[in-house]
């Protein structure tokens, strides 16, 4: 059935909306040409839209004559903010914008694991409140968070997992109980996904698969353009993958002995050692990240000198690699986190080429653009959607 006059208003205004968003600001012509709308259905929602206060006259076009034809249309910025959270498992970062996304105030605490729960809510909460003081009086639409663990599909909650700090939980049930803004959480790995698929190295891809490599070790899977989060929320779960080359066997609470026995930081940094690149004794509980980070780049620079590391890095990234490609074939790898943006386009290579051997599944192998901000771009980018979903919907 064809739609009705007050559906079809709706959905020309989303489009128009939408494209003011990636694209404006932009006149009414170049709205016609980008729609396929007529001139005066174009007119129309131009009026509509502005009478909705969604968006405003921002300037004229020096390519067109002086008078309405002139006009530069764009979204009303500051309608309502936007906030999005990185909560690490001894830190939390935030960062509030407008609707278009232009940052207008950020922030960062650390949180150590001494902390008791309700200390830490508070304090990350309050350091969410006074952020959003800081970008101004403009209320707060929706909140995206990034967190480490399992989301339920069902519920969208953070769900309790072994060996992640309580107050992850706890400051998500706080901020939805003392916000009146749409509070929404996702698995961090997801949302470097969503952050680079959109804005990064796989915005031309609609299906690949994105390495996590941070503290831990996380992987996000994009099919046909759409995040799978799977069954109970644990798609991508890549560090309890079993694997050869270490001692015994994962546990349902414990991917020791898993792929991240081999891959996430602590292993890195012991291989690390055993080249005489980094002091393993001098690298404190917590630190293994920024340790791992180092040895890469050292290795890198090194020339020669470096090659054993970083092709015993990319014999072990390539063996979790080609279980999931033997599975999904996803024609692409993205290597992300810190280690994956340290190692750059060179690890990315030598990963590419150890993975050839090892799968008759051709695989392109790309480093992630977004670096370790991946997380927080796409929690802004799903709070984004949810504020627009909200408010680009005037009634016909």
């Amino acid at each position: 059935m064809p739609a009705s006059p007050s559906t079809a208003r709706a959905i020309n205004d989303r489009l128009a909306l939408r494209l003011l968003q990636q694209d404006g600001p932009l006149t009414a012509t170049q709205l016609k040409t980008l729609t396929g709308l007529s001139r005066p259905t174009v007119a129309d929602l131009v009026e509509r839209l502005r009478g909705a206060g969604l968006i405003q006259v921002v300037g004229e076009s020096g390519a067109v004559r002086r008078g309405p034809n002139a006009k530069l249309y764009g979204i009303v910025a500051d309608r309502a903010h936007l906030a999005a959270l990185d909560v690490r498992l001894g830190s939390v970062s935030v960062v509030v914008t407008d609707l278009l996304g232009t940052t207008l105030a950020e922030d960062s605490l650390p949180i150590g694991s001494d902390t008791g729960t309700e200390p830490a809510v508070e304090r990350a909460a309050a350091l969410l409140e006074r952020t959003a003081r800081a970008a101004g009086s403009v209320p707060l639409h929706s909140v995206g968070i990034g967190a480490p663990g399992l989301i339920d599909p069902a519920t969208g909650e953070l769900r309790d997992s072994s060996g992640l700090p309580a107050w992850h939980r706890g400051l998500v049930r706080e901020l939805q109980r003392r916000l009146p803004a749409t509070v929404l959480v996702e698995n961090e790995t997801n949302l470097a996904a969503v952050a680079e698929h959109r804005e990064g190295a796989a915005h031309d891809r609609e299906t690949f698969v994105l390495l996590w490599l941070g503290q831990g070790i996380g992987a996000a899977v994009m099919l046909d353009g759409k995040l799978r989060q799977g069954a109970s929320g644990g798609a991508g779960e890549i560090g309890f993958l079993p694997v050869p080359g270490v001692s015994g066997l994962p546990s349902a609470v414990n991917c020791e002995g898993g792929f991240h026995s081999l891959a996430g930081s602590g292993a890195l940094c012991e291989l690390a050692a055993a080249h005489g690149l980094v002091d393993r004794g001098a690298v404190s509980e917590g630190q293994e990240e920024a340790a791992a980070v180092d040895a890469v780049r050292a290795a890198l620079e090194a020339g020669e000198a470096g090659e054993p590391f970083l092709k015993e890095v990319a014999d072990r990234l390539a063996l979790g690699s080609a279980a999931v490609v033997s599975v999904l074939d996803p024609g692409c790898v993205l290597l992300a986190g810190a280690v994956g943006h340290a190692g750059g386009a060179a690890l990315a290579a030598r990963v590419e080429e150890r993975l050839a051997t090892m799968s008759p599944l051709r695989t392109e192998v790309r480093a992630g653009s977004l670096g370790d901000g991946a997380v927080l771009r796409g929690a802004l980018l799903t709070a984004r959607d949810a504020a627009q979903d909200a408010l680009f919907a005037p009634e016909g």
